[in-house]
């Protein structure tokens, strides 16, 4: 997989998510007690049971959908998102493991199955970030445009 073919498959499945998170037919909702200290409650549940979500989360995840895909069309915009979405998610997932950060500041769920999902997130996105070699197709890409 190339560094454009991870930004559109993570601009896809995050515009899906951030949909799909304002749909209640897919939001659990938790247990009363389960979240102390959000403020913006409104939309708050469980998406498919797991995943901490209120309204704020899901146009995060639609705004990094439009960027992934805003940032696929060429190859240092991919590895420039990428890199951009491993510091993101990465600060996320170790944000969610501090109480008191775990609900970024009253605004956003970031605890329980999230912090391990974002830290995968950031994992994958510093492989095409950084760690990855630009294949035949990206170099080829790169001579056509400065041709």
């Amino acid at each position: 997989m190339t560094s454009r073919r991870f930004a559109q498959v993570i601009g896809v499945l995050f515009l899906v998510v951030g949909v799909v998170g304002f749909i209640p037919l897919f939001v659990s909702t938790p247990h009363p007690n389960a979240v102390p200290g959000l403020f913006a409650d409104g939309g708050y549940g469980l998406l498919i049971g797991l995943f901490p979500v209120n309204w704020i989360h899901n146009l995060v995840h639609l705004g990094v959908g439009l960027a992934g895909l805003f940032f696929s069309g060429s190859v240092s915009k991919a590895r420039g998102f990428a890199r951009g979405l491993t510091w993101f998610y990465g600060i996320l997932a170790v944000m969610g493991t501090f109480p008191p950060l775990s609900m970024t500041f009253g605004l956003i769920p970031l605890h329980g199955w999230d912090v391990w999902l974002h830290g995968g997130i950031a994992a994958a996105a510093a492989y095409f970030g950084y760690g990855k070699r630009a294949q035949a197709a990206d170099i080829a890409e790169g001579y056509r445009r400065a041709a």
